[in-house]
């Protein structure tokens, strides 16, 4: 192995393996070390060093350079083998570090490939260079994959395993809605319109905020498309889910009623103290603001950063009476306190019980010792509260297992009743069959007797033949 074969060997490395040259030869340094190593043993002082721009090759035993004679000696058939098996394992790790960084920097970026392999549900996706899995848990609800199916994906993780490494995808995540409409709306991509904040239910519906830099372009207009050509692609790609695009505004006044849509919003009072926003509509208004299964809400929500709670005015008046009243209990709360607190958004012992101190005193005047004692008792309400609910809800469970058993030993005994007239059914059947038998005995008697009558109308046919034949000879 001469400097000038070593350099080739690790200008094809680098080439074909994508490896920077000072790890291969770095590697190929710890091979020939390993060689000396066996060859000489492990107590020895070894040091290896190949020129970077000759690629020869110096060997130091004990701070002394190894004769050529004995280096070639080192060089040798199994020295060579042995140098070759460890250089294989360093070019491995080092391709295995090299892809880990170039899929690390592709988190939360798009890809593309191909399905090589389904199990269980779990899709094995051909990327190029390496073969990534998309659980069932990061598929989109309804999904299913074949071989050959083209699959888009966002990289959810990537994991060192040995010699490889594993790439995770996600088809649920947020950010593939992201970087679809990076890809499919130009001026997201060139930063024109920005995708300000996103909430994603994967499978069934996306709200998308964005804004524009330049006033004069429409951004929800120009996401949705010439009659929604831009956005219907990317729900195609999305199975069918739905997207609401929203307009982002800085003023949550402004902000929470557009998250909201397509309800119409009368009023939004915010509470900065528990991060809530209570939304006031109209009662025709109140379940499409909520939307199915509380998705609307839950969303808008989730877009926004804050807690929002949908009510009527009468709702909202109702709430406020009750948790005054409530409050009224605990002492050294005031009505007048009360009052304010409400004002602040603290509806039930549970928001009380998490309050500071400090803003307790502002809003009330107290001492801390007042203070203190206040959130303890609010805690005891809570607490006591929570165990109440705990207690309902183990009631409730029990009433329904009680139903439920009920149900089945009414079905359990339907049945039984059922078979039991079948039976009796049977049995009267037979019953009145022999009370028949019983009652005409003369049917039996009849039926053997015209048996009887007809072997003997048989009997009597040739009698009469015989008669005739002796007509005939007299």
């Amino acid at each position: 192995m001469n400097g000038q074969e070593i350099l080739r060997i690790v200008d094809a490395i680098h080439r074909d393996k994508g490896i920077d040259g000072e790890i291969v030869f770095a590697g190929i340094e710890a091979a020939i070390l390993s060689a000396a190593r066996k060859h000489y043993g492990e107590d020895q002082d070894i040091v290896v060093k190949i020129d970077r721009k000759s690629g020869e090759v110096s060997v130091f035993l004990d701070s002394e350079p190894l004769p050529q004679e004995e280096l070639g000696d080192l060089l040798g058939r199994i020295a060579a083998q042995t140098a070759k098996q460890v250089m294989i394992q360093k070019i491995r790790e080092a391709e295995r570090d090299s892809l880990y960084t170039e899929y690390n920097e592709l988190r939360t970026h798009l890809v593309n490939g191909v399905v090589t392999r389904t199990d269980h549900g779990v899709a094995t996706v051909n990327l190029g260079k390496v073969e990534a899995i998309l659980p069932k848990s990061e598929q989109i609800p309804g999904e299913s994959y074949r071989v050959n199916d083209r699959v888009r994906a966002v990289v959810l993780e990537v994991r060192k395993m040995g010699s490889r490494i594993k790439v995770v995808l996600s088809r649920n995540h947020p950010d593939l809605v992201r970087r679809l409409f990076e890809v499919e709306i130009p001026e997201v991509a060139d930063r024109v319109i920005e995708v300000r904040s996103l909430a994603r239910e994967a499978g069934y519906r996306s709200k998308v905020a964005v804004s524009c830099y330049d006033n004069s372009i429409d951004c929800v207009g120009a996401c949705v498309g010439v009659r929604g050509s831009r956005i219907r692609t990317i729900v195609d790609e999305l199975n069918g889910e739905r997207i609401d695009i929203v307009r982002w505004n800085d003023s949550l006044q402004v902000l929470i009623p557009n998250a909201l849509q397509p309800s119409e919003v009368e009023d939004v009072i915010l509470c900065p103290l528990l991060g809530r926003v209570i939304v006031l509509v109209r009662e025709d208004q109140l379940s499409l603001a909520i939307g199915k299964k509380g998705q609307n809400v839950r969303l808008a929500s989730k877009l926004v950063g804050w807690d929002i709670e949908v009510m009527t005015q009468e709702e909202l008046d109702e709430q406020l009476e009750r948790s005054i009243a409530a409050f009224s209990q605990i002492a050294h709360i005031t009505e007048d306190l009360a009052e304010t607190l409400v004002s602040q958004g603290f509806f039930s012992f549970d928001d009380l019980s998490v309050i500071e101190p400090d803003h307790l005193k502002e809003l009330s005047g107290l001492t801390p010792e007042e203070c203190e004692e206040i959130v303890l008792q609010a805690e005891d309400h809570a607490e006591r509260e929570e165990a109440e609910a705990d207690k309902r809800k183990m009631l409730d469970r029990e009433a329904k297992r009680v139903e439920r058993e009920a149900a089945e030993l009414d079905a359990m005994t339907g049945e039984s009743l059922s078979e039991v007239d079948g039976e009796q059914e049977v049995e009267s059947v037979e019953e009145s069959a022999e009370s028949t038998e019983a009652a005409d005995p003369s049917a039996d008697e009849a039926e053997v007797t015209g048996t009887e009558a007809a072997e003997q109308e048989g009997h009597s046919e040739p009698q009469g033949e015989e008669a005739g034949n002796s007509q005939a000879t007299g």
